[in-house]
């Protein structure tokens, strides 16, 4: 996949006549201080990008709405516009659109090359400086139009904010269509927008927990298959499907460890008790890291691999314990109201995320990796199941309302302020989000 990607996007600076790529020193008029605890969106102005078609408007409108959703940003309504852009390779006029406030500007162009393929470029403005901030253009295949349009809010989003975006990117999930007692699931894989819905498996089987290899497109499973829960690799490229092997009772959240070389997951036993374990798919050599009493499950590795976060109820209650890569040092780090479950690292390492169970609600929420800094993001009915954004500023996870109705994803910023709605053709629930495409 990663070869096949390269030969269909090739970035190139804009340069000579076509104007030059500026780095602009230490911090430019309209960059975002993500840091902050309360971030006002910056009005940005996205015109539609010429075209001799209407491929062009449609890729603007998926940056827009790519910049809108993460609620860092505020574009503009077209019909405040003043200046009509009818050459991006021309410094607009940065009064008009210092006027209506917007503090960046981004206009673009999309063409036909000779050999059938689409050329997308465009150029970022800051237009209370008076200068291009960036510009690159993308060449690619008219079916991957939308990929061209993700790429290019990343590349916008990487520029205003100092840190990389995560619009290039896909989401596995459950997809759950029928009645409440027949629910039928199937694993499914769409771009993190919603559009773009795939289905990897026809629902003959119960699907759960589907989670991405770090490294590879690539992503592991359950599968009841011949009502027998078993441990799944699926190359998604290829569509090819292997077991990771046969395990005595129950087997629980199987997950990648960072390099890709592992699977850690939690077995089950007939007498209640679970333990983690992980297997080196190399060898298919498995070691176990807790051996209690208890039932330990949801284990994630932290994104450098040397420790492992996970939910045990060996103090009589589900609560969220640490121990390094090996199974040592086992330390609790939630001491909060309630139950805890589902916690994840982020790929930053600074947080956890994990859903809460308390006084009938349940909710998503983060820590440091210590237990210390707990704050609640979102709360619900029934809210479960975080996974991160690659750039650990967004989650998301899947809600069940109240009622006869079925679960939904959200996503949600660290902030807790912009909660988004991921429309998908059914019910949809476990979503795992992947790295950033290459």
């Amino acid at each position: 996949m990663k070869k096949f990607l390269r030969s269909i996007f090739a970035l190139l600076v804009l340069a000579g006549g076509m104007g030059l790529f500026v780095t602009m020193p230490a911090r430019a008029l309209v960059e975002i201080d993500i840091n902050k605890g309360n971030i006002e969106p910056l009005p940005i102005a996205i015109t539609d990008f010429l075209s001799g078609s209407e491929i062009g408007a449609r890729i603007s409108g998926v940056v827009e709405a790519d910049l809108r959703r993460s609620g860092l940003f505020a574009p503009i309504d077209h019909a405040a516009f003043i200046e009509k852009i009818s050459n991006p390779d021309i410094a607009p006029r940065f009064e008009d659109w210092k006027v209506i406030n917007a503090q960046a500007l981004v206009t673009g162009r999309v063409s036909r090359e000779a050999d059938g393929r689409l050329k997308a470029e465009f150029r970022l403005w800051d237009t209370f400086a008076g200068q291009q901030l960036s510009g690159e253009q993308f060449f690619t295949n008219e079916d991957n139009w939308r990929r061209v349009a993700h790429i290019i809010a990343d590349a916008i989003y990487q520029r205003l904010t100092g840190e990389k975006g995560y619009f290039d990117t896909r989401i596995v999930f459950i997809d759950e269509s029928g009645p409440r007692d027949k629910r039928i699931k199937r694993l499914a894989i769409m771009d993190q927008d919603g559009a773009n819905v795939r289905f990897l498996s026809g629902g003959e089987d119960l699907v759960l927990t589907p989670r991405f290899s770090p490294s590879r497109q690539e992503i592991t499973y359950m599968s009841f298959a011949g009502n027998r829960p078993r441990v799944y690799l699926l190359q998604l490229e290829t569509g090819q499907r292997e077991s990771v092997g046969n395990f005595p009772g129950m087997t629980f959240a199987p997950r990648f460890s960072p390099d890709g070389q592992k699977v850690i997951m939690s077995l089950g036993r007939d007498d209640g008790n679970s333990n983690i374990y992980t297997m080196d798919l190399r060898s298919r050599n498995t070691t176990r890291l807790t051996a209690t009493g208890a039932i330990d499950t949801s284990p994630s590795y932290s994104p450098d691999g040397g420790r492992i976060v996970f939910t045990s109820d060996r103090g009589g209650r589900a609560q969220i314990y640490v121990m390094g890569a090996d199974g040592s040092g086992q330390t609790r780090i939630s001491f909060g109201d309630g139950s805890y479950s589902t916690p994840v690292w982020s790929p930053r390492g600074d947080l956890i995320a994990f859903t809460k169970q308390s006084g009938g609600q349940f909710s998503i929420g983060v820590m440091k990796p210590d237990g210390s800094g707990e704050r609640v993001l979102t709360t619900g009915f029934h809210n479960e199941g975080p996974t991160w954004a690659p750039n650990g500023r967004v989650v998301m996870f899947f809600r069940q309302a109240a009622g006869a109705g079925g679960p939904a994803l959200y996503s949600v910023d660290l902030t807790g302020r912009n909660e988004q709605l991921i429309v998908t053709p059914n019910f949809a629930s476990d979503p795992a989000w992947s790295p950033l495409l290459e």
